[in-house]
């Protein structure tokens, strides 16, 4: 099992940038497929984008995020990094981490059963 634990939040302005990173403990964290979610306010969770386990060959993203967003991940850490530029108030929701034991790209919420708590971004216009 892994724990995972978000941060890097906050409030910032349209068209900031933020960085949001997510630690994991407990299993090897080399072999976990890992990606972001977000869920705003009134609608339910969606995928943001993910990336494979061990070197993180792929990486896949939502459309509404592709070229705004990079994620990457630091095995040396146990660290998976969110980049987030050029940023817009329909980016503001609750951010979650989230993992899964496999080699496969996923943007299925039931494919994940590791979550960590989320952390919250707000985007002001």
């Amino acid at each position: 099992q892994v724990q995972l634990v978000e941060s890097g939040g906050g409030l910032v302005q349209t068209g900031d940038s933020l960085r949001l990173s997510c630690v994991a403990s407990g299993q090897t964290f080399t072999t976990y497929t890992m990606a972001w979610f977000r869920q705003a306010p009134g609608k339910g969770r969606e995928f943001v984008a993910s990336i494979t386990s061990w070197t993180g060959q792929n990486i896949f993203y939502q459309s509404s995020v592709k070229g705004r967003f990079t994620l990457s991940r630091d095995n040396t850490t146990n660290t998976v990094y969110l980049q987030m530029n050029s940023l817009r108030p329909e980016d503001t929701a609750v951010y979650y981490c989230a993992g899964a034991l496999t080699t496969f790209l996923s943007g299925a919420i039931n494919n994940y059963p590791y979550w960590g708590r989320g952390t919250q971004v707000t985007v002001s216009s």
